[in-house]
């Protein structure tokens, strides 16, 4: 890929997959913009360059198409402000309004699409979604190291449209300087900490950093299918029943190469979902069933 401090973004329009995943309030307000931050050295450098910068993202998880909690537009303010100038908002992020919008974006301009997410095609790295996506614009940039493993359509299938001009952002590149200079040059012992929700989001890298790691800690709601792969019970916990296999086969290989594998031993725990629920402490391979 080519790289974003010799490219010349003179009348480009950009696109930019960044990550904008923020907390909001009940207000909608941003109570921790650090992702959003990260992103803008990235953006002023098009804007600087003489580029057009078209920003998608997601928020949250909505489940059914479109939800006003979980739109975008409640960014703009916040985004306007560190940028120091207006942006523009799509209201979709394919539609005719995106389409229209960044067709007619000036040099320095910004636009922010509307939630990725409110289309599955998104998540399921559709193809035809992808395409108009990339119909956007002339450049792409991927800047969005946290989805960046996923096969999204913003992520992985949207490069195919770009042969020759697709670059990472300075998020993706520190990233990746960073992890080479531990991984390639850090000195031993190194420890690797993994956490999320999901095995099946994280194995790969388990099974890659498993030679070069001395010691290996997992922690986030991963951490049960492992429990459940050594026996213990999880109660009502997330679990990937299909991924329980290879969480046993991940284990057995850090046994193999001397990495010393640690799971927290303690956790807190709810009989639900909920702020007023019920909690209490135990032991994270011992959670009673109706517990997570």
């Amino acid at each position: 890929m080519k790289n974003i401090d010799n490219y010349n973004f003179k009348a480009k329009k950009v696109i930019v997959r960044v990550d904008f995943n923020v907390p909001l309030n009940e207000n909608f307000e941003i109570t921790d913009d650090t992702r959003m931050r990260a992103a803008l050295p990235t953006i002023q450098k098009i804007r600087e360059g003489g580029g057009s910068v078209i920003l998608m993202s997601h928020l949250g998880r909505p489940k059914t198409g479109p939800e006003d909690k979980f739109s975008l537009k409640h960014l703009i303010k916040h985004l306007s402000s560190q940028l120091n100038t207006e942006v523009l908002f799509a209201d979709d992020c394919i539609g005719e309004s995106a389409k229209n919008v960044s067709s007619q974006l000036k040099e320095g301009e910004v636009l922010l699409l509307e939630n990725l997410r409110f289309y599955k095609e998104e998540t399921a790295g559709d193809r035809e979604f992808a395409a108009k996506l990339a119909s956007l614009a002339d450049v792409y940039v991927n800047d969005a190291f946290g989805t960046a493993h996923r096969a999204h359509a913003s992520t992985a299938i949207i490069a195919d449209f770009f042969p020759e001009e697709k670059l990472f952002g300075y998020i993706m590149a520190n990233e990746i300087t960073n992890i080479d200079k531990v991984v390639k040059e850090g000195k031993k012992p190194k420890t690797a900490i993994l956490g999320g929700a999901k095995v099946s989001g994280k194995i790969e890298i388990i099974n890659h950093l498993l030679d070069k790691v001395d010691n290996l800690i997992i922690g986030g709601g991963m951490m049960f299918t492992f429990i459940k792969a050594l026996g213990g019970t999880v109660g009502n916990s997330l679990v990937e029943d299909d991924l329980i296999e290879t969480a046993k086969a991940a284990i057995s290989k850090a046994k193999e190469l001397n990495v010393n594998f640690y799971i927290p031993k303690d956790a807190i725990i709810a009989d639900k979902f909920d702020n007023g629920a019920n909690t209490k402490s135990c032991p994270s391979n011992e959670i009673p069933d109706g517990w997570m």
